[in-house]
């Protein structure tokens, strides 16, 4: 009796998941990119060097319910130019995503293209950037036709005999209040533990990054130019090692300003304040993961961009960014390439409609 009661409730599973498996999608993706940035200066914070890779994240998975539940399984390959196969990197992804028309929830180890809005490098630097490509963790989305919130936790190193334990949570958002104004916030907490057997000079490190702001969207003013938004804020850090149990609590201005024309683009971004990195050199991007240039007093970033192409697939773009700061002046030359197509698409490749949200400059 009870084996016959088992088979009627396997059956009864059974017929109740067709509805759903019948809904199944293939769902694939092919995500690559291709960095040449010479980076000349005083090499006072940053060394000066010349960074060459390509990148390939191709991933393959199925969607269900129409679209609203994916799993997607792949990898991403890091691979620097003129070193053979020396150097590589390789960094699995597997991950679970609902989608609605408000609600983006992805868990596991997922592509940071999913961010709505990267990371200013206040928060992440171009080199982080390029060598790490995915959320390691979660990330919960809202989006509003007046604005989004997004909150990720990425654990970026699991504690054992050799390396710390680390992870940081971000939290970003944005409102447009009335007209071009707009009101948002950034908050990222890097958390930098202990290894398995700590030497007695380890200690636990925290760092708390805090940025609210105004801005104003000026593109509809400006009908010569295709986009101008300038945004002003306060950037509080607060940083503490544990070993001290002394809290230091650096702040300065950030002004941020970007305008884009056709195929040119300028971006400025200005800091004024206190030097925001104190642990820096003691603990460098393990805690800090931000721009080196930010302990400065002032750090002025300039970027000048052409693209050459730019389209529903590709993006391929030439920069020139200036960095001064009172002890050092830097000159980056960059040629980025980025190319996304997944089977979507694909699909609609023949009406050539714009998908320049795939295609966010995230090099």
């Amino acid at each position: 009796m009870l084996k016959r009661v088992c088979i009627l409730i396997a059956v009864a599973c059974m017929a109740a998941a067709i509805p759903v498996f019948a809904q199944q999608q293939l769902r694939w993706s092919v995500d690559a990119g291709s960095v040449f940035e010479n980076r000349e200066g005083d090499d006072y914070y940053s060394p000066d060097q010349t960074i060459t890779f390509t990148r390939l994240s191709p991933e393959v998975g199925v969607s269900l319910m129409g679209g609203r539940h994916l799993l997607m399984g792949g990898v991403s390959w890091y691979q620097p130019i003129g070193n053979g196969w020396k150097g590589y990197k390789l960094s699995p992804t597997v991950y679970y995503r609902y989608l609605s028309p408000t609600w983006r929830i992805s868990l596991g180890m997922l592509p940071r293209t999913q961010l709505i809005e990267q990371l200013p490098t206040v928060l992440m630097s171009d080199s982080l950037r390029y060598t790490e490509p995915n959320i390691r963790g979660a990330l919960i989305q809202y989006v509003h036709r007046r604005g989004f919130m997004e909150l990720a936790l990425d654990w970026r190193s699991l504690q054992t005999e050799e390396q710390r334990e680390a992870f940081s949570v971000y939290f970003n958002g944005r409102w447009y209040a009335t007209g071009p104004l707009m009101l948002g916030g950034r908050l990222q907490v890097n958390h930098l533990a202990k290894s398995l057997n700590p030497t007695p000079d380890q200690n636990v490190n925290d760092d708390i990054s805090v940025n609210p702001y105004v801005g104003l969207d000026l593109a509809r003013f400006t009908p010569r130019l295709d986009s101008l938004t300038v945004t002003a804020g306060l950037m509080l850090q607060l940083e503490r090692d544990r070993g001290t149990g002394v809290w230091q609590r650096p702040y300065g201005l950030m002004l941020d300003a970007i305008a884009e024309w056709r195929f040119l683009g300028i971006e400025e971004h200005l800091y004024v304040g206190k030097n925001l990195y104190p642990l820096y050199p003691k603990y460098g991007s393990l805690l800090n993961m931000g721009d080196p240039n930010f302990q400065a007093k002032v750090y002025s970033r300039t970027n000048v961009r052409a693209y050459i192409f730019r389209n529903q697939f590709l993006n391929l773009y030439a920069s020139l960014d200036f960095h001064y700061t009172p002890d050092a002046f830097a000159f980056w030359q960059k040629i980025a390439l980025r190319l996304y197509i997944d089977d979507r698409l694909w699909n609609d490749r023949r009406n050539k409609v714009s998908h320049s949200q795939y295609l966010s400059k995230y090099y």
